[in-house]
């Protein structure tokens, strides 16, 4: 996964990836206790010591999240996300890891309601909206387009990075779904 998210302003937040930082550590924790004898005390401090490890990777990634969050939650008056299929992407096209490590889901849900709190607005652009194929500058939707091209090239001339472009084209949508809304 390319960070955790990316700004129709070309920033992205990038994640950090606490589970894949330590993925080494709780392999080596999880190997002494399975050498350990069932029961034992040496087995439940080392048990112990493991869920250290989990919970380290947890608490960090919750400060993270919650930091993102209250920061988009105090800039802006209404944030445009895609609404993902967080169970597709972890059980294909091998982001299991990186998407379960990202903890998405956990994270707009903590941003929406930060937004609520504010009196601010979360709008969630639908899954099929082809937001990577359709040029931000003309409009014009690109047929063919595999997921290895990073850069995204119009015939119109516009060249942008391919999150960026889909980025600015779910803000447009969103802004559209709101404007039918109100």
């Amino acid at each position: 996964m390319q960070g955790m998210c990316v700004f129709s302003t070309g920033e992205r937040a990038e994640y950090p990836m606490f589970y894949r930082n330590t993925e080494k550590k709780i392999a080596w924790e999880q190997r002494k206790l399975s050498r350990c004898q069932k029961g034992s005390q040496n087995y439940k401090k080392q048990k112990k010591r493991v869920a250290l490890c989990h919970e380290k990777i947890r608490n960090q990634r919750k400060d993270f999240q919650h930091k993102l969050s209250a920061s988009l939650a105090e800039s802006f008056d209404a944030v445009c996300v895609e609404d993902l299929n967080l169970k597709g992407m972890a059980g294909g096209l091998h982001l299991g890891k990186g998407v379960h490590d990202n903890g998405y889901g956990l994270f707009l849900s903590m941003l929406e309601y930060k937004l609520e709190e504010r009196g601010k607005y979360l709008i969630k652009v639908d899954r099929y909206f082809a937001s990577s194929k359709i040029c931000s500058a003309c409009g014009k939707k690109k047929e063919n387009l595999s997921l290895s091209e990073r850069i995204y090239y119009c015939e119109c001339g516009h060249r942008m990075d391919r999150d960026v472009n889909a980025a600015v084209n779910i803000m447009n949508e969103g802004k559209r779904t709101f404007a039918e809304c109100a």
